[in-house]
């Protein structure tokens, strides 16, 4: 008789934002500190997942993370967390003004911004680095998106996405994105619908010539019903991986767990 054993892997390391890359589907990385885990190989799999203690990821402490996988103390210390970085418009390195660290604000402020649409529940209107497209659309969940405006820093696009604010939401519908659901309104329409809007001083940025960028996910079963998993009230859970889009696992039972939300805490995975 022979027997079959099954082989349990099992790895601890500090969370961080899920590392993806541009495939259709997207594919996603765990990193668990040594080995990079390709999360669409465990779809359909079980895995355990456990907190184990906080690991701040900036001072290392093991304190509880207040946000952005940072304790309190770094939270409001460190300069990647500034006011600026929700709040484009508060952007001031251009002036020479320093919020928290200017040297480290120059050089993520005083670099190329994309304004962009995306298609999440809605027609959302958002701002990032030039270096971060494709990524941040990705991480938002998008299944489209397309660039609207390029500027040459921070608080310019800042500017224009305020001024977007009054016909497009900024918010990602996150329990209708994770559903599956999306607004059928075309892209390439609303861009044209803010070359029409845009005052004159806004006008010079905008990108003519771009096509959307449709995105796949790796979802095999989307939820009827969500329910966001906290690991500071449920330490441990054992589901099966069911889809990953934006920085959400989503599991067979409806609940899904934000990765990038528990930055800094220190957990165990086993599949």
């Amino acid at each position: 008789m022979v027997r079959k054993y099954k082989i349990i892997m099992e790895y601890q390391s500090v969370l961080k934002r899920m590392s993806v890359e541009l495939e259709n589907p997207i594919k996603y990385y765990l990193d668990m500190g040594q080995d990079f885990i390709i999360l669409n190989n465990l779809l359909d799999k079980k895995l355990n997942i456990s907190f184990v203690k906080y690991q701040c990821l900036d001072c290392g402490s093991d304190e509880p993370i207040f946000a952005q996988g940072l304790c309190k103390k770094c939270y409001f210390e460190n300069p990647s967390v500034g006011e600026w970085v929700m709040k484009p418009e508060l952007s001031q390195a251009h002036l020479g003004i320093e919020h928290r660290d200017l040297s480290y604000e120059e050089e993520v402020q005083l670099q190329p911004h994309i304004v962009y649409l995306a298609k999440t529940s809605d027609i959302k209107v958002g701002v990032t680095r030039k270096t971060q497209v494709p990524t941040r659309w990705i991480d938002q969940g998008a299944d489209e998106a397309i660039k609207v405006l390029e500027t040459p820093n921070r608080f310019l696009a800042g500017q224009a996405e305020v001024f977007l604010k009054q016909y497009f939401t900024d918010k990602t519908g996150w329990q209708k994105m994770l559903k599956g659901f999306s607004t059928d309104k075309n892209l390439s329409e609303a861009k044209e619908q803010v070359k029409n809007l845009l005052p004159e001083d806004l006008k010079g940025y905008f990108i003519e010539n771009v096509e959307p960028l449709k995105i796949k996910f790796p979802v095999l079963q989307y939820p009827e019903k969500v329910k966001s998993i906290n690991l500071n009230k449920m330490p441990e859970f054992e589901k099966t991986l069911k889809g990953i889009k934006g920085q959400y696992m989503i599991f067979d039972d409806g609940s899904v767990f934000n990765v990038r939300n528990h930055s800094g805490f220190v957990i165990k995975l086993k599949f």
